[in-house]
């Protein structure tokens, strides 16, 4: 793996709402790394490097709101030459509950309109996404506003869950041993 990806919208107003949960996971993967994301205005984006022997691993929080994201992922790859099989997208799922969080291989997107932007950025929906449950409110049209606001104090303790156990596949993730990665948090 290359880049770790974190989806998210920028901003106080938005900092602890559901569609958050990738800037969340990532933050949370810095404290646990020692690493200070700063802003890289040439990649739109909150980054840091994790360097790895001879392999630069970088963490990316795009600013430029969700439906965008994509605008700053693709710089980055370009820059850095990172293939989208190199890319892991942390997101929140709508699909998956609370306190779920399940590694994936392409596929749908899902409607989610980061993952959309960053699939056509690429050309591809081939790349690895960590998906965060943060349940659906039950009807589409609640859809927006339920992803834009806050989750309740339940919902946050299975949603931290969900990251703290997906942290801890981590090492497996950042020696792209994948399958392995995801048999483990599947099965935790």
């Amino acid at each position: 793996m290359r880049l770790i990806v974190g989806l998210g919208n920028p901003g106080k107003e938005y900092e602890n709402t559901r569609h958050n949960a990738g800037f969340h996971w990532i933050d949370c993967l810095a404290d646990m790394l020692n690493l200070t994301l700063r802003l890289e205005t040439g990649f739109h984006g909150l980054c840091a490097r994790v360097s790895q022997g001879d392999i630069d691993l970088w963490l990316l929080e795009p600013q430029t709101y969700m439906n965008r994201s994509g605008h700053s992922v693709a710089e980055l790859c370009r820059f850095y030459k990172i293939k989208p099989d190199e890319i892991i997208v942390v997101h929140d799922e709508l699909d998956l509950l609370p306190g779920v969080a399940k590694l994936k291989w392409g596929g749908g997107l899902g409607g989610h309109n980061g993952l959309k932007d960053i699939a056509a950025r690429l050309g591809t929906k081939d790349f690895w996404r960590l998906r965060i449950g943060i349940g659906h409110p039950g009807h589409r049209d609640a859809v927006v506003h339920f992803v834009l606001h806050p989750p309740g104090k339940e919902e946050v303790a299975l949603i931290n869950e969900a990251i703290d156990r997906s942290l801890q596949v981590w090492p497996l993730m950042a020696r792209g041993d994948l399958q392995s990665a995801m048999l483990k948090l599947h099965t935790q």
